[in-house]
């Protein structure tokens, strides 16, 4: 396994993560414990969940994995969509509960996709409080937030936390071989998260399978390319043990791209990736859990 290190946290961490999204979907939930633990006993060290992820079997099927001494081998991670101070704290103690747990290493604010939500977040009573409180009571270590929209939404959340004095440890991002073509994170985001030091977390390498179905690109090359960039972590959907031997595939073969590689890669991508159409979670809502969710949010449905 390939390891890189978390931005200023100085925490070394295994640079292929292992997404909490798709371990909630197995229809076995053994199988999915076996999943994790076989992940952990490869190398891969960085645990990503969610409080809404399939109704918390997510992290209910993490806590169970976890036990039996792999909760110390682990950089643990979860997320959470509360805006207000009161229910960001309840979603916290919730998800504690779930990974049978005392503390996670990173919580993050979950799917800042709304030029508001940084409003929200850091207002007065907002759910910034609450994750303050939390980390000096030691229920999490490290704090930051992830969004799938638009890069301009990135950029105020830093914007709004610089004024409210708060600096985050991680961000998470679509980084992909399509991205780079449309409202583009890699151009936008990524330069700023490295000049402060905040931690780089890639997701939607193969956008759940979307990018895939261009038919330009293979899952190995999606892998690779996400690895190739600044990334402390890739986080990449696992829900069997054949695609976590893939996982492992990509980062044991993984080897620098030459500006060359990376050229001829993008100019294969870019007629599909032009209008978004394979980057769904930029364009629709398909992707966006708290829009159909608001009460997970704690304000009222628009």
């Amino acid at each position: 396994m390939l390891y890189r290190t978390l931005g200023h946290t100085q925490e070394t961490v295994s640079a292929i993560g292992l997404g909490g999204f798709h371990i909630g979907q197995q229809l076995d939930e053994q199988e999915s414990i076996q999943i994790i633990r076989s992940a952990i006993d490869r190398g891969i060290t960085f645990m990503d969940n969610c409080w809404d992820y399939n109704e918390g079997a997510s992290e209910m099927r993490m806590g169970k994995a976890l036990q039996g001494g792999y909760r110390d081998r682990v950089f643990l991670m979860t997320k959470i969509d509360g805006r207000t101070k009161e229910l960001a704290a309840q979603q916290i103690d919730e998800s504690l509960r779930r990974l049978k747990t005392d503390h996670v290493d990173l919580l993050q604010f979950h799917e800042v996709i709304r030029l508001e939500d940084p409003d929200r977040i850091f207002a007065e009573g907002g759910a910034a409080e609450a994750v303050r409180e939390a980390q000096q009571a030691g229920k999490l270590r490290y704090v930051g937030f992830t969004g799938h929209k638009d890069p301009l939404v990135h950029l105020r959340m830093l914007e709004i936390a610089k004024q409210h004095a708060f600096e985050f440890d991680t961000v998470q991002m679509p980084l992909n071989v399509m991205d780079a073509h449309f409202r583009s994170f890699q151009h936008y985001v990524l330069p700023v998260l490295l000049e402060r030091g905040i931690g780089v977390l890639g997701m939607k390498s193969m956008a759940d399978g979307h990018i895939l179905k261009s038919g330009v690109v293979s899952p190995i090359e999606c892998l690779h390319y996400a690895l190739n960039l600044p990334t402390s972590v890739v986080i990449t959907g696992i829900d069997s043990l054949e695609i976590l031997d893939q996982a492992i595939a990509a980062a044991d073969t993984f080897k620098p791209m030459d500006p060359e590689a990376v050229a001829q890669l993008l100019s294969r991508t870019a007629a599909a990736a032009a209008a978004g159409r394979y980057e769904p979670f930029k364009t629709g809502n398909v992707f966006d859990a708290t829009a159909m969710n608001p009460k997970w949010l704690g304000v009222p449905a628009a």
